[in-house]
């Protein structure tokens, strides 16, 4: 508990940028040792972005079981949708604290995800991040992650293969 108070944004910004920079590089297995044994990731849909998973169609909706899943799928050369791989740049931003409860840290950033891919229009994913973070044994560590796409029309985006 006083452990997160000591939390700065220089802190969160510190990891999120790790996070982007292993997201950009393929380095998924790293990415996943950023997370908390009970993580989530989701992708809601841009007309209910409040949505719950258990009532709304979710873009993507994944315990940590489902993240490793992802993670091994998006590895495997059957991974019709990223092989081969499309490069991605990510540009995170607007990084603020906006909260604090017990041993979560709420924390909020714009992004813009750039996904090149061979044969396919240059992708613009545009939206802002919901993180719960959480410090286990001195290391801050992602407990929740959505990615709020801004795009009112998601069929211009193509399928969302990479993790946003």
């Amino acid at each position: 508990m006083a452990e997160t108070r000591t939390i700065s944004r220089a802190d969160v910004e510190d990891l999120l940028y790790l996070e982007a920079a292993l997201l950009d590089e393929w380095r998924l297995n790293e990415w996943l040792e950023l997370l908390t044994d009970d993580a989530t990731y989701s992708v809601p849909p841009n007309d209910v972005p409040n949505g719950e998973p258990r009532n709304t169609l979710f873009i993507a909706a994944d315990d940590i079981h489902r993240i490793r899943a992802r993670v091994k799928r998006l590895k495997s050369r059957n991974a019709h949708a990223e092989n081969p791989k499309s490069r991605t740049r990510r540009m995170v931003s607007n990084v603020r604290i906006t909260g604090c409860d017990d041993d979560i840290i709420d924390v909020t950033a714009n992004f813009v995800v750039y996904r090149f891919r061979r044969n396919e229009q240059i992708r613009e994913y545009v939206g802002h991040y919901h993180y719960k973070l959480a410090v286990e044994e001195g290391q801050l560590k992602i407990a929740g992650r959505k990615a709020i796409l801004d795009s009112e029309e998601l069929g211009r985006l193509g399928s969302v293969s990479i993790i946003l």
